[in-house]
Order: structure tokens, then C-alpha cells, then sequence
């Protein structure tokens, strides 16, 4: 009984088949043994079982659904000549869908009596397997009519291969992406790599609790978001043991903790050495860092010098310059806001308006009725909006509730958070819902104060933020790495030395990232902080900028302290509502001008903050030809997060340093 309470089915599949063969009466016959798959979590490790059921099958007693999913052929065949008349007919339409609940077999008739039935279970017994997910290297997928399945362990010989007769396959696939990474082979579409987190890290981030309770995380890798957000100050000391180990062992090389991140952040690359593709350039003298003013907020009355007769914007570039330089007051914020984000176009007059939300409310409710109109019975049968929808109805429950807008019971706007998110899900189904987009909705909400507006206003900041939350994570590691060469960049001994301390690859850093400092800020800071970014100046990618100048302002005290991986993250953490936003920014764009003004300034560099193309950053003309955040995002693809790697020195978007 203990061993059976230290086993969670995760995964259970009847109706898996083998295909196997007997030679009976001197002649060969196809077999199908029938199956349960199973994914169990067995003390923490995660094993993919296969069972044979009691009922082998005939295949010439087999029947499959046709194409239409209507008609059902006989799968017929001789002993001189194997002719699969299913695979003729049926050429690979949707098989997942076609197969369901239309397979039917009959019971092999047992002749031998008592020995035929042991004869019989031992053949059963002799196709059941299992493996841990640790020791799984590839899975290859094929569609024969149905699909089949491949695994390929590391140490041994491969196993049987499964026949998903009944469909079920991409779920079972769905199910182990929760506990491994499976990635697509470079030179074989249908042949998916296998990674699994180091079993330690693993470990050790189960031990995250969210505050006040809200549950654990079981993989970082699984859900980073949720390791990250909640509970963020207790990872110090269990990381920290996993990546550096005991203090009897040797402290583990910098390209070790760098296999390890990248187990839990997959594709995360911490580059230790010169590369093909890597502009490797010495140390650079960057000047001295001009010091620049910041102004007062925008008034109503400055917004509306800027609006024509019929209501259109202009001179827009002045009035970007003059949000960055001293943000927006906080009654010009909910019309300002939606120009920022790209929701109304700079050009449009207030009639064009005005017809723009007529349109987008109807479209808003239309989305929000598909939702609103799922029977509790269709929602059964809907495994990804039941999750979607627990996941929405926890998190609203525990976001900026310290905040008026949002506290108490019953309270309306924790309705509207949730209302809106549960749209999302229906407008981008494929990502849905993803623990931190609450945070991201509620400042938007708040400054609104309007379901269809907020809601229009999160889609076009999701565009900017999507690849946050992606299950590749692509926008999060590449972003890690541009704020890497950034930091080396500007002080290679700081550097240095947070990787001389297993801090190199800036992990302390994600939540900053993914949610764009909104659990770093006062409630009204992020406020500022955003509608600066959402300007596009005075360059690209200006919150990495804005890590780097408060960095800065942290490394002294971290060099000076002799400050170990442990003490890193711990002080990184305890900056949370102490940081003075003005300060920040007059510092990021100080580092901006600074870094424009370098002569040898590396191309990879350039690239990041985007000084290769027209944006003009000098204090006294700072972004006079900035596209909107929406177009720049659209138009630049390395600058929103995606990695270009090529051979040549002169358009890599990556750099490595030597001091």
C-alpha cells in the first residue's frame, strides 16, 4: 500500500495496439495485441507503461473507420499477398479524428485450452514494457492510416511500436511536453527530440510554493512562469544547492551550470568559448555617460494642441518625445494609452474612432458569447478551456488585490479581468491563458475602466509580449542573452564576476523580463514606466536598458559585499518596491546616449538596440523618426526577441567578449 501511494497516473489510453505476428498452422498471421498506455509519476520520476489487455486481436477480424468517418471498410487480407485496402482508400485524412470510437474487433477464439490460455498471457506478458521519461532519447511519428509511434531509449534497443488505432496520440504526445521537451529533429520532420530537466533542479523548484498557498510547482521547465511569479524569494537556497552542490564538492565550471539552465530553460544558450557566428571584440572604452533631465507629465491641455479640427494626431514624433521624456498625466492616460499601444492609428480621425470601437465591441462580445455559451457538458469534453479556466479563475483571484480597483469580494473588476482573459483564450486559442498575463491586463484594466477598450488595448501589448509566453520560451532566452552582451558590454569586470559567482546567465532577471517589471514597481510606477517604453525611443529594446541601469546601480554593493549565487538573488529580490522609477530612466537613457555615442561600437550591438536604423536618439531630438512600438515590433524581428545566427561577423545578433 505505501509503494501504490507513491504512484500518480497522469495519463491513462486504452485501445494502444502492437502489431505483431503468429505462425499458426504454417502460416503467418498478423497479431494485434491490445493495450493500456500510461504516463505515472512514480516517487518524482515520471514512466511511460505499456500493458497488454487481456483480448489480443485478429486482424482479419479488425474493422476501421473509412474516410468519411461514416462508412466502415473491412481491413482485408491474404496469405500470399498483404494488401491493405484501408491505406488505399484512406489517404491520411484527419486519422486522429477518423478513428475515434470506430474500431471494432472480435475476441481470438482459444483452442488449447488451459495451455493455450497460458500460452496465451505469456505472448501478453511478453509486450509489456516500461521506461522512465529520463531514459526516452527520440520518438519518431508516422501515419500509416493511423498514427504510430516510435520510442528509441538511450541504452538500448528500440520498443515495440504502438498503434493508435482509436486515436489518442496527440494527447499522449500533449501530456509528455508537461514533463519533457520534445523538440523536432533538424533533418527528420516526423523524429521529435527528448530532454527532461536535470532531476535536482527539478527537485528543487518543486519546493516553490506560491504565497499564501496557491500550490507548488512541479517542474520549472513545466511552468517557469509560476516558479517565477509566485513565491520568488524561496528559490535562493534550493537552486543554489543544485546548481553549486554540497561545500565538500568542487564548485561546478561555468559551462556545467550552463548545461543545467539550459535543461530548465530550454534552448537557453551561455556561451564560454568563441563560436563561429560570434563578433568577439575586447574591451571598449565607452566615454563618459551624459547626464540627462527628465520633465513633467503631458497635460490634457498639451495632447489636445496636438489634435487637428476632425481629431487627428499631430506632429507625432514631438509628442512621443515629450511622453518619454516625462510619461503622461493620469487623466490623458486612457486615450493616450491606446494610440501608444497601437489600438487607434496616430492618423484616424474621432468619427474613423468611433466606428473602430462600434466594430471592435461587436467583435469583443462575439468572441466573449463563444465562451459564455459552452454547456458545462461541452466544457467536460474540453480538457484545454477547463484548464484555461482554473488557471484564470485562481489567478484573478490573486492579482493587485492590495489594490482599490480590485479589493474586497464580489468585486467588479476582478469580473472583468477574468472575462477578458477567458476572451483571450478564444481570440489566440493556442496560447490561451498563461500564468503572468493577469499582471499584464490589470494596469491596462485599471487605466480603462472598460471591458472592450482594456480587452483591445491587452491583445495589441500581447503582440509585443506573446513570445514571452510561449512553451519554446523563445522570447525569454533570447532576450537573457542580448541583456548578457549588453551587461559585458558595459562593464565586462561586473560581468565577470557574477559569472565568476554562477551568476552569469542573469536568471534574477526573468521576472523582469516577462512581465516587464510589474511586480518590481509601485502600482503607479509601472503605469510610467510602460507608457515610456510603449513610445519605441529613445531605442529598441529599451527595458533591457532599463535591467542594465539598475544593475548598475546594484554591482558596487555586490562586488563590494563579496556577495555569493545565494545573496545574488536574495538582494536582486528584496529591490521589489524599493526602486525609484525616475532615477531608473534617467539613468537608461543616459546608458542609451552612451552607448550610441561609441565610435567601435559592436554591430551585434547596434542590432539589438536597433541604432542601424533611423531612430535618432539625441536628447535634444530623442526618437524624432521612432515608428509606433506596434510597427517597430513588426518591421525589426531580431529587435522583438527573435535570434538571427549566421557566419557572418557583420549580421549576428550575438557577441561575445574577452577582457
Amino acid at each position: 500500500m505505501a509503494a501504490d501511494s507513491l504512484v500518480k497516473v497522469v495519463f491513462e489510453r486504452e485501445g494502444v495496439f502492437i502489431h505483431t505476428s503468429s505462425d499458426e498452422d504454417g502460416i503467418e498471421q498478423d497479431l494485434l495485441v491490445s493495450g493500456s498506455l500510461r504516463i505515472v509519476d512514480k516517487d518524482a520520476e515520471m514512466m511511460v507503461e505499456y500493458r497488454p489487455l487481456e483480448d489480443s486481436v485478429d486482424s482479419t477480424n479488425m474493422l476501421c473507420a473509412g474516410k468519411d468517418s461514416s462508412s466502415v471498410v473491412e481491413w482485408v487480407q491474404s496469405s500470399g499477398e498483404r494488401s491493405n485496402q484501408l491505406l488505399e482508400s484512406q489517404q491520411s485524412y484527419e486519422t486522429e479524428w477518423d478513428m475515434i470510437n470506430a474500431v471494432s474487433f472480435k475476441k481470438k477464439a482459444c483452442t488449447n485450452g488451459e495451455n493455450g490460455a497460458l500460452n496465451h498471457s505469456h505472448e501478453r506478458s511478453r509486450w509489456a514494457f516500461a521506461f522512465s521519461l529520463s531514459e526516452l532519447s527520440t520518438i519518431t511519428v508516422k501515419e500509416e492510416g493511423w498514427t504510430v509511434i516510435f520510442f528509441q531509449l538511450k541504452e538500448s534497443s528500440s520498443l515495440p511500436p504502438l498503434h493508435f488505432h482509436q486515436g489518442g496520440s496527440i494527447e499522449f504526445l500533449d501530456y509528455l511536453r508537461r514533463f519533457a521537451l520534445l523538440s523536432q529533429a533538424a533533418d527528420d520532420g516526423s523524429c521529435l527530440m527528448v530532454s527532461t530537466p536535470n532531476k535536482a533542479l527539478s527537485q528543487s523548484f518543486e519546493n516553490l510554493l506560491d504565497d499564501n498557498n496557491f500550490g507548488l510547482v512541479n517542474k520549472f521547465k513545466k511552468d517557469p512562469y509560476v516558479t517565477t511569479l509566485g513565491g520568488f524569494s524561496k528559490v535562493t537556497n534550493y537552486i543554489f544547492d543544485a546548481f553549486r552542490g554540497t561545500e565538500e564538492q568542487h564548485q561546478r565550471p561555468p559551462e556545467e551550470v550552463a548545461d543545467l539552465l539550459g535543461e530548465v530553460i530550454p534552448g537557453l544558450e551561455i556561451n564560454q568559448q568563441e563560436e563561429p557566428g560570434f563578433e568577439v571584440i575586447t574591451r571598449i572604452d565607452l566615454g563618459v555617460r551624459p547626464q540627462v533631465t527628465r520633465v513633467g507629465p503631458l497635460s490634457v491641455e498639451d495632447w489636445t494642441k496636438h489634435q487637428d479640427q476632425e481629431g487627428r494626431m499631430t506632429d507625432v514624433s514631438r509628442l512621443k518625445r515629450a511622453i518619454f521624456k516625462g510619461g503622461l498625466c493620469h487623466a490623458l492616460r486612457k486615450e493616450a494609452w491606446k494610440f501608444l499601444l497601437g489600438y487607434f492609428p496616430w492618423e484616424s480621425t474621432l468619427e474613423e474612432r468611433k466606428a473602430l470601437q462600434r466594430n471592435k465591441t461587436d467583435e469583443y462580445f462575439r468572441m466573449k458569447l463563444q465562451w459564455k455559451s459552452v454547456s458545462a457538458e461541452q466544457e467536460r469534453r474540453n480538457s484545454k478551456l477547463r484548464d484555461y479556466r482554473s488557471l484564470i479563475e485562481k489567478d484573478v483571484n490573486r492579482t493587485d488585490r492590495t489594490n482599490r480597483f480590485y479589493e474586497g469580494i464580489d468585486n467588479p473588476g476582478l469580473v472583468l479581468l477574468h472575462d477578458i482573459l477567458m476572451t483571450y483564450c478564444m481570440f489566440d486559442f493556442d496560447l490561451g491563458y498563461v500564468q503572468g498575463m493577469s499582471d499584464l491586463l490589470s494596469p491596462i484594466l485599471y487605466v480603462m475602466e472598460n471591458e472592450v477598450d482594456a480587452f483591445w488595448c491587452f491583445v495589441y501589448f500581447m503582440d509585443q509580449m506573446h513570445q514571452n509566453f510561449e512553451e519554446q520560451m523563445q522570447g525569454m532566452k533570447t532576450q537573457l542573452i542580448q541583456l548578457s552582451s549588453l551587461l559585458r558590454l558595459l562593464d565586462v569586470s561586473f560581468w565577470n564576476y557574477l559569472e565568476s559567482q554562477d551568476s552569469g546567465y542573469l536568471y534574477f532577471c526573468f521576472r523582469w523580463l516577462l512581465i516587464r517589471f510589474k511586480r518590481e514597481l509601485s502600482f503607479q510606477d509601472v503605469l510610467r514606466l510602460w507608457e515610456v517604453m510603449w513610445t519605441g525611443l529613445p531605442c529598441q529594446n529599451f527595458h533591457l536598458l532599463v535591467c542594465c541601469a539598475i544593475l548598475d546601480s546594484e554591482k558596487h554593493k555586490i562586488m563590494e559585499e563579496n556577495y555569493g549565487f545565494n545573496e545574488i538573488l536574495k538582494h536582486i529580490n528584496e529591490l521589489s518596491m524599493k526602486l525609484d522609477i525616475e532615477e531608473i530612466l534617467q539613468k537608461s537613457e543616459g546608458i542609451c546616449l552612451q552607448i550610441k555615442s561609441c565610435k567601435d561600437l559592436p554591430h551585434a550591438v547596434s542590432v539589438i538596440l536597433g541604432f542601424d536604423s533611423s531612430v535618432g536618439i539625441s536628447e535634444s531630438s530623442v526618437g524624432a523618426s521612432s515608428p509606433s512600438v506596434g510597427a517597430s515590433l513588426r518591421t525589426d524581428a531580431c529587435s522583438n526577441g527573435h535570434l538571427r545566427e549566421t557566419s557572418s561577423h557583420t549580421n549576428s545578433c550575438k557577441v561575445a567578449f574577452i577582457s
